[in-house]
């Protein structure tokens, strides 16, 4: 354990034994001093402490709101245009939802205050009002349902249709990690089968390269006929990577979500989203980048920023480093980085090296120029 733990438990140690200590003195004074008068003398105590907490409590969340805001994402724009959305959205929620906390709290350690217990005043019972309880329940139901509204608008938007124009890449969740693929210049993803994945021979995806039949089994690990599996051309192109996704500045980009093995969630939250990824069950959002790594940088104050993806969705025992990263550039760099990139069928099956080209026959030049020098010599020399 450090030192810290050991200071913090002894600090609630000696917290407890304080506590304690002046229970018991207070059962002494009330024995001393009679019940009633204890009583009276430990509620105004109590009524003036309320007051006391109301204060250091309100301070306390001003103090921690300056202290720890700007290491909080809201310090920072969204990188999104959906996100503006739904910081605004976060933003109305924490006014309406903070002026309330607010209000019932300096009314309920107010009211503890102005009405603590008197020998002069007598409490007056008060059980029933239709028009109160009308008001404190059709108010916040119908804030409710509008805050409500706006969030099922917004989703719609983030999962509806992309525009045409829009980047599409496929990203799958597996423990622990990402897979990105992206199309190749048929701009067309080749079809896949879960049963033909193989890492060993980096099919990550289980993309259809060749011919093949699949034995099914039954729940009884038994044979249940075969699937005869086709090579689809179309995932010949396809770029498959596991290093960082790529993503263009003020260009739309469609995720399409899957997982390989259990749940996991595809957490955005530079970009205030997130979204499933559910096994057999392909999810999508999309949104507009608006800032590149490189500018984000600089707004955030951070040399070494990065977008990151985090699982949002405990999936295991390596879930705290199912971590990816995000690239945000400009699109000559998208197109440059593209071209780099060799198509998942290529790193699989690399070509055979071509055999070397035959080297200019030097040797039969040489000697064809050797012959013709020799010649006339030879010639001269026979009798």
């Amino acid at each position: 354990m450090t030192t810290t733990g050991i200071f913090l438990l002894t600090i609630l140690a000696l917290g407890f034994l304080i506590t304690f200590q002046i229970a018991k003195a207070s059962e002494y004074v009330s024995v001393l001093k009679g019940e009633k008068k204890a009583f009276e003398q430990s509620n105004k105590v109590n009524a003036f402490l309320m007051v006391v907490f109301l204060v250091l409590g309100l301070l306390g969340v001003w103090w921690c709101n300056k202290l720890l805001f700007g290491k909080t994402l809201l310090a920072h724009p969204s990188a999104s245009d959906h996100g503006e959305n739904i910081d605004t959205m976060l933003y109305i929620t924490i006014a309406i939802c903070g002026i309330v906390f607010i209000i019932t709290q300096i009314l309920l350690f107010w009211f503890a205050y102005k009405y603590q217990y008197s020998s002069k005043r007598k409490a007056f019972f008060y059980p029933h009002n239709n028009k109160l309880e009308i008001l404190w329940t059709t108010v916040p139901a119908i804030t409710l349902c509008i805050l409500v509204g706006f969030g099922l608008y917004y989703w719609f938007r983030i999962t509806g249709d992309a525009p045409k124009d829009s980047l599409v890449v496929e990203i799958t969740g597996k423990q622990f990690g990402w897979i990105y693929r992206y199309p190749g210049k048929d701009n067309t993803f080749g079809k896949k089968y879960f049963r033909m994945i193989d890492e060993g021979k980096n099919n990550q995806l289980g993309l259809n390269w060749i011919d093949t039949t699949i034995v099914k089994k039954d729940h009884n690990k038994k044979d249940a006929g075969t699937v005869e599996i086709k090579a689809d051309p179309a995932t010949f192109d396809d770029i498959v990577t596991n290093e960082a996704i790529y993503m263009v500045k003020d260009q739309p980009v469609k995720l399409v979500i899957n997982s390989r093995d259990v749940v996991h969630d595809v957490g955005l939250s530079h970009f205030r989203l997130k979204m499933d990824a559910v096994p057999g069950t392909p999810t999508t959002l999309w949104f507009t980048p608006k800032y590149t790594t490189e500018e984000m940088k600089k707004i955030t104050g951070n040399p070494k920023f990065e977008y990151e993806i985090s699982c949002d969705q405990m999936c295991g025992n390596g879930h705290y480093s199912m971590k990816g990263l995000i690239k945000v550039v400009t699109k000559d760099e998208f197109i440059l980085w593209k071209a780099k990139q060799k198509p998942a069928y290529a790193v699989a099956f690399p070509a055979p090296e071509a055999a070397p080209a035959p080297a200019a026959d030097t040797t039969k030049a040489a000697v064809t120029t050797v012959a013709k020098e020799v010649k006339p010599v030879i010639a001269a020399a026979k009798p």
